[in-house]
């Protein structure tokens, strides 16, 4: 991933916000909206927006854009900020790699507080049983 490619591909676009502000916000556009076009991109390779593909579908409408907006602030350059920050954290989850887990084998505590427990319940059974039979 090249983070200065990708911020430079990214388009932002002012509206009018629904958040704090009063009459302020209803006369200025201080929410921002955020889109990014993965699939043209220059700064990933193919397998990481396949990756971005996989983990953020349900952000990515159907034309291949990835598309985030803030009006968490009264100001569209601190809106522009916060949605620039979340955007790029965001990326960065997604490109991550998972670690691969070890497999491991119960320890001998483990096999004997499980059988004990079974053994547990198997008497518990037993004593629900009628004794004449």
């Amino acid at each position: 991933m090249q983070e200065d490619i990708i911020l430079k591909e990214i388009e932002y676009k002012a509206v009018r916000s629904s958040g704090p502000g009063g009459q302020h916000a209803n006369k200025t556009a201080t929410k921002v909206e955020l889109s990014f076009d993965i699939s043209n991109s220059q700064g990933l390779s193919d397998e990481e927006k396949e990756r971005l593909y996989k983990k953020l579908s349900g952000r990515i409408n159907k034309d291949g854009i990835l598309k985030m907006s803030s009006e968490d602030s009264r100001s569209q350059p601190a809106n522009k900020e916060i949605v620039t920050a979340n955007f790029l954290t965001e990326i960065k989850e997604a490109l991550k790699r998972p670690k691969k887990r070890k497999r491991t084998k119960p320890t001998k505590a483990s096999k004997i507080k499980r059988l004990k427990a079974k053994k547990r319940k198997s008497e518990i059974k037993a004593n629900r049983k009628d004794p004449l039979k």
